[in-house]
């Protein structure tokens, strides 16, 4: 069984929101499901996951869901053994009793640090990368997803595109325009709420709880829903992921936030706009030009100034109804270049399906 790599561990730390925690539930639930994996996913916080996942209890220890194997990550935590592959998400950091364990494994795990997505192209050299540990007999690998065929793709479950056009199969003709407005509360969302008031078409605009309802209540007041012009400003309640799939399928137009929501929206097939995680020094902006520079090809200069615009004023500020107004125009041409975008990356191998490879290659 251990040539197979039977047994994996996947170890996540959750930092902010949902997004660390998002990633790590879906890669679990897709190795368990598709690749057939033994997969216990340690987390610090379990509550966290209970959202995402309803039939998540989050006041126990260890669960079983969706063939994936929960368990709390606590600092009395018991690691009775190694897996054959173990997964340090986001640069976690193990506990060290599990490290131990490792070491004494014959034969060793093998060791991947899954880092964050990132279209920069240094991630294609760094991808796949060797780091022996300065003190143990263990080697960690890296491992980047990305958008190229050097790095090691983005979480698509097998059936995820053809259930997509299933469901939205027999629908359209809609008058009105369905937008999702997921993002954190430094985007200028009043500015954009104005902006579909004015809308010729009815607005129809949901916003999930926390930062981004927080930021619409503070300019609008109250608790919703509201009523703005030709728009309408909807709370909708935490969806688990795989309705929020279907939230982002069945809209118009997506603003994401971070990682999770932002390779979904990509997978829906519709436009979006994201809104990437602040970084100091405006680190964060070199990686939303680095994405721009790889989504952006294809594009003629007028449709490639448009989306830029749009995706610079939601992340820094600036003349957002004439950005909107402008992205709207050109929604036609912006959803043929997504459906071009979505059949590129779908060619690649997805995440799951090249870190089974990668740590097959390593025994």
């Amino acid at each position: 069984m251990a040539a197979m790599q039977l047994h994996w561990d996947i170890f996540c730390r959750v930092i902010d929101n949902y997004g660390d925690i998002g990633v790590c539930w879906r890669l679990a639930r897709q190795l368990a499901a598709e690749h057939g994996r033994r997969v216990r996913l340690w987390v610090d916080d379990p509550a966290s996951l209970q959202p995402l996942c309803p039939a998540v209890d989050a006041n126990v220890d260890g669960q079983l869901c969706s063939g994936v194997e929960i368990r709390h990550w606590s600092d009395t935590a018991l690691f009775n053994r190694s897996a054959e592959v173990v997964i340090e998400a986001f640069a976690c950091d193990l506990p060290a009793p599990y490290l131990e364990a490792m070491a004494s494994a014959n034969p060793k795990p093998c060791w991947i640090n899954l880092e964050y997505l990132t279209a920069e192209s240094w991630a294609d050299g760094c991808h796949g990368i060797a780091s022996p540990h300065p003190s143990l007999p263990l080697v960690k690998y890296f491992f980047f997803p990305g958008f190229s065929g050097a790095c090691g793709g983005l979480l698509r479950e097998k059936n995820l595109l053809g259930e997509r056009d299933r469901t939205l199969s027999g629908t359209g003709g809609n008058n009105e325009i369905e937008i999702s407005l997921f993002c954190y509360d430094t985007a200028p969302v009043g500015a954009l709420i104005d902006s579909f008031a004015k809308m010729p078409k009815p607005v129809t605009c949901h916003v999930p709880p926390g930062k981004p309802l927080a930021a619409v209540s503070q300019y609008l007041g109250g608790a919703g829903p509201w009523r703005c012009g030709n728009a309408s400003i909807r709370p909708t309640p935490f969806m688990p992921m795989d309705d929020y799939d279907r939230l982002l399928w069945r809209c118009d137009v997506n603003f994401v936030r971070g990682e999770d929501s932002f390779v979904r929206a990509q997978w829906a097939g519709k436009p979006f706009v994201w809104q990437i995680y602040r970084q100091d020094e405006d680190a964060h902006l070199v990686k939303l030009d680095a994405f721009l520079d790889l989504y952006c090809v294809g594009m003629d200069e007028k449709l490639e100034t448009v989306v830029r615009e749009m995706f610079l004023v939601w992340n820094t500020g600036g003349n957002i109804e004439s950005a909107w107004a402008n992205f709207i125009a050109n929604y036609a041409d912006i959803a043929r270049h997504n459906s071009n975008w979505v059949n590129t990356q779908a060619a690649l191998p997805d995440l799951a399906s090249a870190l089974v490879k990668f740590c097959t290659s390593k025994v």
